[in-house]
C-alpha cells in the first residue's frame, strides 16, 4: 500500500521536532536538584508525591535534570525548611508554612479549622488561591505548588467535647491550630511532627492533631489510643524552590520545572497523598486496642461555634497587613 506524500511530510515534521528536542535536552547542562523533606523515606508523602514528582522531572528533561532527595530532616530541622531553601542549603522543599507561627500569616487561611473535606481539591483550591499573595508573602523563594491534608485529634483519653481541651496539653499540628488550643483553654506544645512521638510517650502532650495514617507512620499509634471522628482542621503545606537554582536552568529546563510546579500536580499531590491518609481511619476501626470516637452533629457544632474565635484573630491579622480578611477568606473560599 503507497503512503501518500501528506503523511510522509507528517511523519517527516514529526521526527524532526523530536529530534531537536532530544538535541536541545542533549544541550543543556545536567544539573541536581536536592529536594529536602522532614518525613521518613517511605512515608506516604515521599512514595505518593515527591518520588514521582521527582521521576517524571528526570524522564520530561530527557535525565538533565537529576532529582535527589533528602528525607527525615537529613538537611535541617523540620521547621527550618523554608529558610534552607531560600539559603540554598536544599534547592526544594516540603514545607510547613505553620511551623512558624505568625511568619505567614497570608497562607494560614488554608489551616483554620473545619474549612475542608476532600483533599485533592481543597489542595487545588489552596494552591490556586495562594499563587496571589505567594510573591509578597514569600518572595524570598519561588513557590512550586501548595496542598493539604485533614486530620483530628487523636489523644489518650476519649474526646467528644471542645470543653474537654481545657488544662489539656495538645501538639498542634501548625500555629493556626494552636490558636484553636489555646482559644479552648488547652496549652499548645509546640513541637514538630518528628518529634510528636517522642513528647507524647514522656508526657508534655497528652494529645495531637494529626491525620490518620500518619499516625501510624510516625509510629504514634503506640502513644494514643482515641481518635475523635471530625474533619477537624488541615495542614498546608508548599513546595519552594530556590530563585537562584531555577534562574540557572536552560529554558528549556525551566519549561520542565514550570510543568511540574503547577495546579495539576498540586490538585494530584493533594489527593494521592490526603485520600491515602484519610484511609488509614479503616485501620484503625479494626484494631481492638483502639477507639474510633463518633460524634453526633450537634457535637460537631459545638465545636464549630467554639473554634470560631480563630477565624475572628486571623481576620485581625489581616488587617495589620492592611487586607480584608473576610474578603481573601471569600477568594479562598471561591
Amino acid at each position: 500500500m503507497k503512503i501518500s506524500n501528506h503523511l510522509k511530510r507528517t511523519a517527516l515534521l514529526t521526527s524532526l521536532a523530536l529530534s531537536a528536542s532530544f538535541a536541545t535536552q542533549a544541550a543543556d547542562a545536567p544539573v541536581e536538584l536536592r529536594f529536602a523533606h522532614w518525613v521518613p523515606a517511605q512515608h506516604a508523602l515521599a512514595r505518593l508525591g515527591i518520588i514521582p514528582w521527582g521521576k517524571s522531572i528526570e524522564e520530561a528533561s530527557g535525565g538533565t535534570i537529576k532529582v535527589s532527595i533528602f528525607p527525615a530532616q537529613q538537611l535541617g530541622k523540620a521547621p527550618d525548611h523554608y529558610d534552607m531553601v531560600r539559603d540554598g542549603i536544599a534547592d526544594m522543599a516540603f514545607v510547613n508554612p505553620g511551623y512558624q507561627a505568625g511568619r505567614f500569616p497570608i497562607f494560614a487561611a488554608a489551616e483554620l479549622p473545619f474549612m475542608f473535606q476532600k483533599p485533592g481539591p481543597a489542595s487545588a483550591a489552596v494552591d490556586r488561591w495562594y499563587g496571589k499573595y505567594a510573591t509578597t508573602e514569600m518572595k524570598d523563594v519561588k513557590v512550586c505548588l501548595a496542598h493539604l491534608h485533614i486530620g483530628t485529634i487523636h489523644s489518650k483519653k476519649p474526646i467528644t467535647s471542645p470543653d474537654q481541651i481545657r488544662g489539656m496539653k495538645i501538639r498542634p499540628a501548625n500555629g493556626t491550630v494552636a490558636q484553636m488550643v489555646n482559644v479552648l483553654g488547652g496549652s499548645a506544645v509546640q513541637v514538630s511532627a518528628p518529634e510528636s512521638r517522642d513528647a507524647l510517650s514522656k508526657g508534655i502532650a497528652d494529645a495531637i492533631t494529626f491525620p490518620w495514617e500518619s499516625i501510624l507512620s510516625f509510629k504514634i499509634d503506640k502513644v494514643t489510643t482515641y481518635h475523635t471522628d471530625m474533619r477537624l482542621y488541615a495542614a498546608a503545606f508548599v513546595w519552594p524552590m530556590n530563585k537562584a537554582w531555577y534562574d540557572k536552568l536552560s529554558a528549556n529546563q525551566k519549561k520542565v520545572m514550570d510543568d511540574h510546579c503547577n495546579n495539576k500536580w498540586a490538585a494530584k499531590i493533594g489527593a494521592d497523598w490526603g485520600d491515602y491518609e484519610d484511609a488509614g481511619q479503616k485501620k484503625f476501626a479494626s484494631m481492638s486496642e483502639h477507639t474510633i470516637v463518633p460524634l453526633t452533629t450537634d457535637q460537631v457544632n459545638a465545636w464549630k461555634t467554639a473554634t470560631r474565635p480563630v477565624y475572628d484573630q486571623w481576620e485581625a491579622s489581616m488587617k495589620k497587613l492592611g487586607l480584608d480578611g473576610k474578603q481573601v477568606l471569600s477568594e479562598l473560599k471561591e
